[in-house]
């Protein structure tokens, strides 16, 4: 049983519900956002802006077409929660995130309308510009696998609201039978970059530190603006990560978060619903209703299922040797042989099928990840090692109680 929360038909309920949403998708946009969910956003903009300034330094911006949280990631080179292509749930590799870039300067400077063909064009057209050319980047239409990675980078931008398809259908253009009308929404567009600096400021040149550079936040060296400074990246942290390892921590942020812990907690308590699970550890800000994550565990499904049984394997090994120990990727590919044919009766037919054992683990490692219950060390037979919160998952062992006879009961 849990502890009950603000009545949602109250003003603290109502208040929560829409910083919950925009948590869980911080772009809204009318007429593809559900309108109670976005007439209830917007009726709180003024709370969620001021909290959201003074706790996480991130800006909300708000009309009456679009809502925009301008979430600062707190770890700009973590890899483990990538985009996906909405229909696929394929993660986006390098090649599709660049082709997403190229497809966003060619609509803001496109017509209100604009069909598949015309966009793929003009992307082809920009991927030959010499300077981009010369980091070895290339795309052509040469290819069903070149279309099918403009399609997937259409399909997220109508999932953000980018695009509104008027007629046609992508998996017409895939097969090269027909072609996609759109029209283009350009406030969606202009909203969808968050940076603490323009693109055109950076001089940087190797792209790891253009990224960096485009969220890196100058802090006065006076001691109230340092402690909001902690207090911006804790709050981010804990609203964005699964778990805050202390280990993670620089001395200043571990020393700010031990004598705060408890009002931060607090504040993102009242505000999201979430509650503080502090560990020896770290801290995790658990959600009750399982709505603010994008990975979840246990959940449906085989690979899930298969997910959760490696976890408990990789758990399992991490408790011995004092949590030194670890497992190699070959031996996870041993272990789901044997599960496969443990479990063929009710896992899908494929997963018995020779080499099925290194898609599935591989799967099932970067949701492990994702949520920091593991790091992959790399080797020519990568090393899996369990972090701490993994331990929830391990299976103990049964403890047998011998009953009192029964004149000795009270």
């Amino acid at each position: 049983m849990r502890a009950r929360g603000p009545a949602e038909g109250d003003s603290s309920g109502r208040l929560q519900r829409a910083a919950r949403l925009l948590l869980a998708r911080p772009l809204l946009v009318a007429g593809l956002t559900p309108d109670a969910e976005f007439r209830l956003v917007r009726t709180y903009a003024v709370e969620l802006r001021e909290w959201f300034d003074r706790e996480t330094g991130w800006r909300l911006v708000a009309d009456a077409q679009t809502i925009r949280l301008m979430k600062l990631t707190a770890d700009p080179q973590d890899q483990t929660h990538p985009a996906r292509d909405p229909k696929a749930r394929t993660p986006f590799s390098r090649q599709r995130y660049v082709l997403t870039c190229l497809a966003l300067a060619a609509l803001e400077r496109a017509d209100g309308q604009i069909t598949l063909g015309r966009l793929a064009e003009d992307v082809v057209l920009a991927a030959a510009d010499p300077a981009l050319a010369a980091t070895g980047f290339t795309f052509a239409l040469d290819r069903r696998e070149r279309r099918a990675d403009m399609v997937a980078v259409v399909r997220l931008l109508l999932h953000w609201g980018v695009l509104r398809r008027v007629a046609g259908h992508e998996d017409a253009y895939l097969g090269t039978s027909g072609d996609v009308l759109y029209d283009v929404d350009r406030r969606v567009i202009a909203g969808l970059l968050a940076s603490s600096r323009g693109p055109s400021m950076i001089g940087e040149v190797a792209p790891d530190g253009r990224l960096a550079a485009l969220t890196v936040e100058v802090v006065p060296d006076v001691e109230d603006a340092r402690n909001r400074a902690l207090r911006h990246r804790l709050t981010r942290l804990l609203l964005e990560q699964p778990v805050v390892y202390y280990d993670e921590l620089t001395e200043a942020e571990l020393a700010y978060l031990t004598s705060q812990r408890y009002a931060i907690l607090n504040r993102i308590t009242q505000l999201t619903g979430l509650v503080g699970e502090v560990r020896a550890e770290g801290v995790a800000m658990v959600d009750p209703a399982d709505e603010l994550t994008d990975v979840r565990m246990p959940a449906e499904g085989m690979q899930s299922h298969l997910t959760l049984l490696l976890a408990e394997r990789i758990a399992a090994a991490g408790a011995g040797a004092a949590g030194t120990g670890g497992l190699r990727v070959s031996e996870l590919h041993r272990h789901t042989r044997e599960l496969a044919r443990a479990h063929r009766s009710y896992w899908r037919k494929h997963a018995t099928d020779p080499g099925a054992e290194v898609e599935l683990v591989a799967t099932a490692l970067d949701a492990l990840r994702a949520l920091k219950l593991i790091t992959v060390e790399p080797a020519e037979d990568p090393l899996v090692v369990a972090r701490p919160a993994i331990a929830r998952y391990a299976l103990a062992e049964p403890t047998i109680r011998q009953s009192r006879p029964a004149a000795l009961r009270r």
